[in-house]
């Protein structure tokens, strides 16, 4: 009798596993479980498309049945950033970084990356052949929010249906950086298939109090070759690119939205200012997908600000977006020691002033002769004057007697200039590079006008809001013209005493921090002139 009952409880059990088996293959229990609050939220159906749904064989055998769920928001926080997607196609409706506000007042908001207007465009979306895969497939999404501490990364996974392919997007976030990378699993639900696949990235205005000095553009880098369009005109027209392509972004001087496929070979950029938003698509338009398997397609994405150390670490060259121009190669060593000053001295203003008189004692020397050449040309100008005056008509015999009187006299024409060039690279380089230095941003140099509580030179990446740096600045380039030996050409001298007033209109609405370097850099050269007048 015992025997019976346990091959009667055997057989029971086996009939109840054989059951199970085959109820969750054919009912989609084995794949993706959804939770009892998601199965609420299901977009309804009618019963015979349930069933339908439910009796479809999975194209593949060891994917799941698909079973789309409502969308709703998914969280990302970690110490850099707080990030919310979609679950509907893993879309982002912000992106706030932590560490830096809208503005220096107490309560600012912090910067968002996608902003509302930005958020319709579906930034991070996918297309597929050509077509935004968030509104005209099906999504669904198994997990939860992410709360990152240091060292720490996590994945988001959403899966969709999508113009006949199955979509399975997984999404990497790290604590440590701005950097998130993309795997994208594609597979036919039928017949092989080949589609264009596109990464896009959006954003509004990310330089709203940037003037003219820091605009929002849209940049690339092709060949290892920097581009970039900046108007607004041309933003609106469009941008298209092909090639090997590392990357494409939107950015302004500070900050930077960028996605850079892993494969760079054969990508088309599409970039658009469109009611307020610009956007950049990278598209590949050879991904094949064979019958009965998948292709996996890789790309990363930078939302954040220009932080030089992270971005030397990220792939694709997406460290070249910190563009510093031609003089790249002096201004990068320049922003170097800039950081290496304020390490010791807490305060990027008093970090630009050292860095000034840094480069003024590497150039002493050449200031010095330039300054010589100068005075002995001055001693020159009635002789050079009497040969103009002799020799008026005949141009050749005049440069011939003119050349004779400076081997006379040891003075080289050109000694006063050459010196001043030589400098010009690293002027150019400077102002490139505290242009660009995020590190001056909401920087304060001399936060109230002292003996008030007026909010002054409190933002280096700001302009001066009392005009008083500029004001100051042109001044002592008036004084210091006073100091110059004058040019013998007397329209060139006032041409000369014309320039500190060009100069001051349009160090009105430079950033304080490049207005503070040029107004000390007047200074030491004052103080350099007096020294040698005084010793002549």
């Amino acid at each position: 009798m015992e025997s019976k009952r346990a091959i009667i409880a055997i057989a029971l059990s086996f009939v109840v596993l054989v059951g199970w088996s085959y109820l969750a293959d054919h009912m989609g229990w084995n794949g993706q479980p959804a939770p009892q609050a998601q199965q609420e939220e299901a977009a309804p159906q009618s019963a015979p498309q349930a069933a339908s749904q439910a009796a479809a064989p999975a194209p593949r055998a060891e994917a799941p049945v698909f079973l789309p769920s409502a969308g709703r928001e998914v969280t990302v926080a970690t110490p850099l950033y707080k990030a919310v997607l979609h679950s509907g196609g893993g879309v982002l409706k912000h992106f706030s970084l932590t560490r830096y506000r809208t503005a220096i007042t107490a309560g600012a908001p912090a910067v968002d990356m996608v902003d509302t207007a930005s958020t319709v465009m579906s930034p991070l979306g996918l297309l597929i052949n050509g077509q935004p895969s968030w509104n005209t497939g099906q999504w669904s999404f198994d997990g939860g929010d992410l709360s990152l501490g240091a060292g720490q990364s996590g994945v988001l996974t959403f899966t969709g249906e999508v113009d006949g392919v199955r979509v399975v997007r997984e999404l990497t976030f790290s604590a440590d950086t701005y950097l998130i990378s993309e795997k994208v699993r594609l597979a036919p639900l039928a017949d092989a298939r080949t589609v264009r696949l596109g990464f896009t990235v959006g954003t509004g205005n990310l330089s709203p109090n940037g003037g003219q000095y820091d605009h929002t553009r849209v940049a690339w880098l092709h060949e290892g070759s920097f581009s970039e369009k900046t108007s607004a005109s041309d933003l609106e027209k469009g941008v298209l690119e092909t090639g090997t392509l590392s990357w494409g972004a939107v950015m302004s001087n500070y900050f930077l939205v960028a996605a850079a496929p892993v494969d760079t070979t054969g990508v088309t950029l599409k970039g658009k200012l469109q009611e307020g938003v610009y956007r950049v698509a990278m598209e590949r338009g050879d991904v094949s997908i064979p019958a009965g398997g998948e292709t996996t397609v890789a790309c990363n994405y930078w939302f954040g600000p220009k932080d030089r150390g992270l971005l030397k670490e990220a792939p694709n060259q997406l460290s070249e977006a910190i563009n510093l121009g031609w003089f790249s190669i002096i201004a990068r060593p320049l922003v170097d020691l800039l950081e290496f000053f304020h390490k010791y001295v807490g305060n990027y203003g008093v970090a630009i002033i050292l860095l000034t008189v840094l480069i003024k004692l590497v150039f002493w020397p050449l200031s010095h002769k330039s300054y010589k050449s100068m005075e002995q040309m001055k001693k020159l100008q009635p002789m050079l004057q009497k040969l103009r005056e002799k020799h008026g008509d005949d141009r050749e015999k005049m440069n011939e007697e003119m050349m004779r009187l400076y081997k006379t006299y040891k003075v080289n024409p050109a000694g006063g200039c050459l010196p001043m060039l030589v400098q010009i690279p690293v002027f150019f380089g400077l102002y490139q590079a505290l242009l660009n230095a995020i590190e001056l941003r909401h920087a304060s140099f001399v936060t109230h006008l002292p003996f008030t509580d007026m909010v002054w030179l409190a933002d280096l990446s700001a302009k001066d809001p009392y005009y008083i740096t500029p004001i100051v600045m042109g001044a002592t380039m008036l004084l210091q013209q006073k100091l110059t030996p004058a040019p013998g050409d007397p329209t060139q001298a006032k041409i000369m005493m014309f320039m500190p007033v060009v100069f001051t209109f349009m160090f009105l609405s430079f950033p304080s921090g490049l207005v503070v370097y040029w107004l000390c850099n007047n200074v030491l050269s004052i103080a350099q002139q007096w020294w040698m007048l005084r010793k002549a």
